[in-house]
């Protein structure tokens, strides 16, 4: 066989996933690329990690909760299920970058978190990563003090959010609508950076540096993995656009109030802020947009203990204290 015939890589995702011109997939058995400093108290926060499913395989959740609940917390926490990003190809709340940003949520909110595995493409392409978020929340609102009293003890499962930063973003949105499709009990969602795209480009897409951590090229080859294999292929498939031109309408569906956080030098800053006027005015959703300024994608997880990150923890602390006894 020759070396021209011999499989070579088509895609490559910052070398955590390759694609063969075969079609393996390939991903990387080392350490992953965004390392980041744990304290050593990690907070003041205990841990644990439980398979939330047994299905594909098995899907991991990591639980949290402060160590010391004292007599402030004795009507119990607010509980946030967590998504993680990685362009819907690679990354693990076992991640030490996305570890640490739970630990933060879990200790200055204070919160029980917990941060849910899902499928990844391009074996399991989309919808199938917002389908084990729908899932993962259904596992998490049928915990009882019989069936997991470590996180029981600790949870008040009445107040419940929805969290996620980029491709996690993403899920935690269509989590949220479809909780409000099925008449569940959700307090808000966090959207941190949500992952979205569509066909034309908007000015924060074209004027993205090549440098940048996500550019469009970076976007169009997660996309190129993630996007269902189907007819009709588009940039603007709902589930990834999913307030576009082809989204569905949300004007029906009774969701609980939603916050986007973007990063004003964001390649997603202008998805994020076409998404929030759309909900808030076209279909009536509650919705609070808030930008950082100067920030870029993924700041709060490459960098999880910055200013701009102590900044996100003041926003969606005050959003969850907000929210989290309303009766709407």
């Amino acid at each position: 066989m020759s070396s021209s015939s011999e499989p070579h890589v088509v895609e490559d995702c910052r070398g955590v996933v390759q694609v063969l011109s075969d079609g393996t997939v390939r991903r990387s058995a080392g350490a992953p690329p965004f390392a980041v400093e744990i304290p050593e108290d990690e907070c003041g926060v205990e841990w644990k990690d439980v398979a939330w499913t047994r299905d594909h395989g098995g899907l991991n959740a990591r639980l949290y909760r402060p160590r010391h609940l004292g007599a402030a917390n004795d009507a119990r926490l607010p509980v946030l299920a967590y998504f993680h990003g990685g362009g819907f190809c690679f990354g693990s709340g076992r991640w030490p970058c996305f570890h640490a940003v739970c630990l933060r949520l879990a200790a200055e909110l204070p919160a029980l978190v917990a941060s849910f595995d899902y499928r990844l493409a391009p074996e399991h392409r989309l919808p199938a990563a917002q389908d084990d978020g729908a899932a993962a929340v259904r596992w998490l609102l049928r915990l009882s003090p019989a069936s997991d009293p470590w996180l029981a003890d600790a949870a008040d499962l009445s107040r419940f959010f929805v969290a996620g930063d980029s491709a996690g973003g993403n899920v935690a949105h269509h989590v949220a609508a479809g909780l409000g499709r099925g008449g569940g009990a959700v307090r808000g969602a966090v959207l941190l950076a949500p992952a979205m795209f569509g066909e034309a480009r908007t000015r924060s897409e074209r004027e993205c540096p090549p440098d940048a951590f996500l550019t469009v090229e970076t976007c169009e080859r997660y996309m190129r993995l993630a996007l269902p294999e189907e007819e009709g292929w588009t940039w603007d498939h709902p589930v990834i656009n999913p307030a576009g031109p082809l989204a569905p309408a949300l004007d029906a569906v009774a969701m609980a109030p939603v916050l986007v956080v973007a990063g004003g030098s964001d390649l997603l800053r202008d998805r994020n802020r076409e998404y929030a006027p759309r909900m808030k005015e076209e279909w009536g959703k509650d919705v609070e947009y808030v930008e950082i300024a100067g920030a870029g994608h993924g700041f709060f997880q490459l960098d999880p203990w910055s200013e701009h990150a102590d900044e996100v923890v003041r926003i969606v602390r005050r959003f969850v204290v907000d929210h989290m006894d309303s009766s709407e």
